[in-house]
């Protein structure tokens, strides 16, 4: 690993630190060198505050200010050149004269995308761009998708007995994983921007839909009701949390809940996925059931599954999960008798 590529990885660690805070904003971390040495560091925190490179230069103390004309800024991804909830970085960049910028990747939204980089070079800093710039990118995929290809990204998720079955055809509800794997899946939650699921998932389960066991902003609560046979009893009605319900009845707001009105027809799914672009969801994490999974995979429109199989617990007669094609494994792990299995679209 060359010296750059070793400060880059550094802003990585850094960047994700930031998970489960600053969406719809990309994870960023910066590092300040000065003759090998690390003089300042930072991290893009949360949502609508400071950014990574404002941090990171805030970081060096006092004494140490006067080394910043003499520094190389490393950020994990090309700094901002337009006014949003805060000033363009480029501008501090200049500021304070630093003289060379290594960038991981350039910023896929449009109003940063190459200008980042060229308002650098105008002003006369030594710019190197795209270095570990896949690991950079994976970094932000979920950022990446949502601005080229004008979809949030998908990730569907279920748990199921040995015998691939989700649930059994008895009233009583099938406790299919362990404590661990509970944990994991509301730090998974925390990660997201929304997640969701259908009607009888909410009639039958009546869940909460939160990341309580976990650290992060609460995520968005989606469930598709059609029909609007909801009762306002249920947990997702508390206002606890922003809650959208698509459906092909009404569009209202209603204290924090909002029924969003889509077309019933065969693009249901497209249409869901539409309608969290307009809505800046970046990315969705799909709880089920079966057929809300099987939606997804049918129209193949889906980023990554995630698999939580229970090999002691076989249930003979039972809902069976979803059939999934189009996948490659990407990796796996096991927690007792639950393993737990990463897939990519191939």
């Amino acid at each position: 690993m060359t010296q750059d590529e070793s400060y880059i990885h550094r802003c990585l660690e850094l960047a994700k630190l930031g998970r489960g805070y600053v969406a719809p904003n990309p994870l960023v971390g910066a590092v300040l060198v000065q003759d090998g040495t690390i003089i300042g560091e930072g991290y893009h925190q949360q949502f609508g505050k400071a950014h990574a490179e404002v941090n990171c230069i805030n970081s060096v103390e006092e004494n140490n200010k006067t080394l910043l004309s003499q520094s190389t800024l490393y950020v994990s991804l090309e700094p901002c050149v337009h006014f949003g909830k805060t000033p363009p970085c480029t501008d501090m960049i200049v500021q304070h004269k630093i003289p060379r910028v290594v960038i991981g990747c350039r910023d896929a939204f449009e109003e940063v995308n190459g200008k980042g980089i060229e308002k650098l070079k105008q002003a006369g800093i030594e710019v190197t761009v795209d270095i570990l710039e896949n690991e950079s990118k994976e970094l932000n995929k979920r950022f990446f998708t949502f601005h080229q290809k004008h979809r949030p990204y998908i990730i569907l998720k279920w748990a199921q007995t040995a015998d691939k079955k989700m649930a059994s055809f008895s009233e009583e509800r099938l406790l299919i994983t362990n404590e661990h794997s509970n944990r994991l899946v509301h730090q998974w939650r925390s990660e997201e921007s929304a997640i969701l699921i259908g009607t009888n998932t909410a009639l039958l389960d009546n869940p909460t839909l939160n990341n309580r066991l976990a650290e992060g902003n609460g995520l968005m609560r989606m469930i598709l009701d059609k029909h609007l046979r909801l009762p306002s009893t249920l947990n997702i009605f508390d206002n606890s949390q922003r809650t959208i319900i698509f459906n092909c009845i009404k569009q209202e707001e209603s204290n924090n809940t909002t029924f969003y009105r889509i077309e019933d027809d065969e693009n249901i799914i497209q249409k869901i996925i539409d309608a969290c672009y307009q809505l800046n969801i970046q990315s969705v994490l799909v709880e089920g059931g079966a057929k809300l999974l099987q939606s997804f995979i049918d129209a193949d429109i889906w980023d990554e599954v995630r698999t939580l199989t229970n090999e002691s617990l076989f249930v003979k007669e039972g809902l069976s999960a979803p059939e999934l094609v189009n996948a490659i494994q990407a990796s796996e792990e096991k927690y007792n008798n639950d393993l737990i299995q990463y897939f990519k679209h191939e």
